[in-house]
């Protein structure tokens, strides 16, 4: 008897495959109707006998496609309508419904195999792909996701092509980029003026320019990277100078795994994810045989590494022979360049070649970070080859809401129903170039994903970009504003499905308080609705405001100020900053008095309770970093000196003040203690190391210690971390196994970054959880 099913697919259903793994299913099991794609994900309209459509529901829903995630499946019958064949629809159009739309997928195993086959037409050609890897995310100007609605509607397919595209047997049925020599893109090599080097060859040209030392800037699937080779110093030092970029490391580009052995120590998770679909760079300790050169990451104990995850990567690694410095091709601070225009404006001072291509770029989408800690993904920039493939949340938002991150490390959120579409890394907003990769990506993300935002969500610091955006919204969106360290709290409870009270622990740099401080070494009480400040580092002024980010020995000279007042110890052979002798003594004493009269006068001193300035500060008197060319710097060379093997700690004190709240007193962690016994380890000339290893010690056992006094007085045992201080593994695996061990049940961010660039997400969650109550 015949029978007939409609059925609906959301999820991940486009781009991946999935319309020909259907029709290929529906003809095995001889079923007759079609397939389409909608704006609502894929429809399937198929008849034929009871048990074939039984078996072919069965393998749709238990065997789909590598890369496809189906996370809704509805299915009706109805009456036969007598469908003679199985056919692919043109796509439907539905207002108002959201479609998934892939990520970029690093290419497949059969292309990699193809583009090495001297005998096959794709042989070395560097835009292969197939119905299983590719540029997705990168290309899609709008959904549903055609040909037409992508940048590749520009490269009519040549008739082997769209015999490919037509053959239901073909690996390449209905892949949207499919292209070949005759008919697809192609590369084009230019010299830093602008002018076209002829070459029958552009990649094997670029090859030897790279073995010749020289600077190319080359157009990937979501930007341009600048690319040297990693094993020559003096390129990799010009190539620093050119671009501005004195320390911050730089990742590295390596054709396989054997390679990166040479190189690095690698575990079995991080080869998974070396050798995942996303290849992202991935945090990797350093071998003691690693030869490249010590420019790559100067004074690091770790490399960013990631393996080829285009074609056109593939071939430049293979036929160069080379480990190549692949960084984001922009000059410091500035997002990613991805237009080709712009590239030769921006990057003519720092590249030496263009090598560039003809298949636009329509949103530019910068490398993902991660790396293992205790065992798991730890993203810290979600990026290419995971956006914008949103989170699907137990929550349910009330209405699309828009949340606008941070000033650092931004992304945004667009939220409706139960998905959270995290946007890929736009970067510090601090410049009009972000400013406007911002606004575009937003308005790119509503026509994508048909969102129109009903609630708009910001930070309460009244000077980032991103709130300033906000709060130009049309006067129909309700706009609320979150405070910094709740969202970060909730961004992890949000992702880990929870939203019972917890104990909320936020350290990092610096967000906007309640009582107009800055804030960053915080102990929340928090649900998805609201926070209560149960703790926080004690408050120490920071000279100079945000200058005291850049230069930390503001901050050392603070907290000593704090402790000592005028008479901060002098301790030789140390730390310049605080140094006796006569060379440079003098000139730093000035500069400390300069500082002390500032703190005297409480001049430009906005108070602090950040854990990030502390780090900052201990670094600076340890003489570590007394000023920094990129965030963190001096915090992350604290935790990399750092002795494993030591366990001991230094004492601290905790004091309980009323809150501001009569039920949840308030308890000060003062860090005089901790700063007093550093100060005297180093006159007794303890190892830096040792200091630095007992800091962090002691950083873990107090928060254990006011999660614990939280716990008994309130009877909470759910401790969330976050904050980008988290990033440090050297202090969040110990503090992790300390809370475990203490049968507290720990929560840490995983899908999404610890640092701000997940914070969009807990912002939206937040307005949303407000509105549901209000209404």
């Amino acid at each position: 008897m015949l029978k007939r099913m409609q059925i609906s697919a959301r999820g991940l259903v486009q781009g991946v495959g999935f319309r020909p793994f259907i029709y290929n299913l529906a003809t095995k099991f001889s079923l007759a109707g079609f397939v389409q794609n909608d704006t609502n994900g894929v429809f399937i309209d198929v008849e034929g006998r009871n048990e074939s459509i039984k078996e072919f529901l069965d393998h749709l829903i238990k065997s789909p496609p590598p890369h496809v995630i189906i996370e809704d499946i509805r299915y009706r019958s109805f009456p036969p309508r007598g469908y003679k064949e199985f056919v692919i629809e043109e796509s439907a159009i539905k207002e108002g419904d959201t479609t998934i739309v892939s990520a970029d997928i690093s290419i497949c195993q059969d292309c990699f195999n193809e583009i090495h086959n001297p005998t096959d037409r794709r042989y070395r050609y560097p835009f292969i792909n197939c119905t299983n890897c590719g540029p997705r995310f990168t290309i899609i100007k709008d959904t549903p996701y055609d040909r037409a609605n992508t940048t590749m509607s520009s490269f009519p397919m040549c008739p082997d092509c769209s015999k490919e595209y037509y053959d239901p047997q073909n690996r390449r049925f209905h892949a949207q980029p499919n292209a070949c020599p005759v008919c697809g893109p192609q590369l084009t090599l230019y010299s830093s003026e602008g002018l076209k080097v002829h070459t029958r060859d552009p990649l094997s040209t670029v090859c030897n320019l790279l073995k010749g030392g020289k600077i190319v800037a080359v157009k990937g699937v979501g930007g341009y990277h600048l690319a040297c080779d990693a094993m020559n110093s003096t390129t990799v030092s010009l190539l620093r100078k050119r671009k501005n970029r004195d320390d911050k490391p730089l990742a590295v580009m390596m054709e396989n795994i054997g390679t990166i052995r040479q190189f690095c120590h690698v575990n079995g998770k991080e080869e998974a994810l070396l050798l995942s679909a996303q290849k992202p760079i991935v945090l990797l300790r350093k071998t003691s045989r690693c030869t490249l050169s010590p420019e790559v990451a100067p004074e690091h104990k770790y490399l960013g590494v990631m393996l080829p995850y285009t074609p056109l990567h593939y071939l430049l690694l293979k036929e160069s022979g080379l480990s190549l410095v692949m960084t984001s091709g922009n000059m410091s601070d500035e997002p990613i360049v991805y237009n080709d225009s712009n590239a030769f404006a921006r990057l003519k001072g720092i590249a030496d070649y263009f090598l560039t291509h003809d298949r636009e770029i329509f949103i530019r989408c910068d490398d993902s970070v991660v790396r293992v800690n205790e065992d798991k993904e730890t993203i810290i920039r979600r990026s290419r080859g995971y956006a914008p493939f949103p989170l699907r949340l137990q929550y349910t938002f009330t209405r699309p809401t828009l949340a606008c991150g941070a000033f650092l490390k931004n992304t945004f959120c667009l939220a409706r129903r139960n998905h959270a579409f995290l946007s890929h890394h736009i970067g510090d907003l601090e410049n009009t170039e972000t400013l406007n990769s911002f606004e575009l990506s937003i308005e790119h993300y509503k026509e994508l994903f048909s969102i129109e935002p009903e609630i708009v969500a910001y930070d309460l610091h009244p000077e980032y970009l991103s709130t300033k955006y906000a709060l130009t919204q049309n006067d129909k969106i309700l706009k609320i504003g979150i405070q910094h360290h709740h969202a970060h709290i909730v961004s992890c409870m949000a992702e880990n499905g929870i939203n019972n009270k917890v104990i909320g622990v936020a350290f990092d740099g610096l967000g906007y308080g309640d009582d107009g401080n800055f804030w960053g070494g915080e102990f929340l009480v928090a649900d998805f609705s609201g926070y209560d400040r149960a703790g926080h580092l004690d408050y120490v002024p920071m000279p100079g405001g945000e200058q005291a980010i850049k230069e930390p020995w503001r901050m050392a000279v603070s907290y000593l100020y704090q402790i000592y007042g005028d008479n901060i110890p002098l301790i030789p052979h140390t730390s310049p900053l605080l140094s006796a002798e006569k060379t440079d003594g003098e000139l730093n004493r000035a500069k400390i008095e300069i500082l002390l009269k500032m703190l005297l006068h409480r001049i430009n001193s906005p108070l602090t309770s950040s854990m990030g300035r502390l780090f900052d500060g201990v670094a600076s008197i340890l003489g570590l970093h007394h000023s920094v060319s990129y965030e963190g710097q001096a915090a992350i060379k604290l935790e990399l000196i750092a002795d494993e093997y030591e366990t001991g700690s230094y004492p601290f004190d905790i004091d309980v003040i009323a809150g501001a709240r009569c039920n949840m007193p308030l308890h000060i962690v003062h860090w005089g203690q901790i700063i007093k016994h550093i100060v005297n380890d180093l006159k007794s000339k303890t190892a830096n190391s040792v200091i630095s290893a007992k800091f962090h010690n002691t950083i873990a056992n107090m928060t254990l210690q006011v999660c614990t006094i939280l716990r008994n007085s309130l009877g909470l045992n759910d401790v969330v971390l976050s904050g980008g201080v988290f990033q440090n593994n050297f202090l969040s695996s110990r503090l992790i196994r300390k809370l475990s061990s203490n049968d507290f049940k720990v929560y840490f961010p995983q899908k999404i970054p610890c640092n701000d660039g997940g914070i969009s997400l807990g912002q939206a969650v937040i307005a949303s959880e407000r509105c549901r109550i209000c209404a």
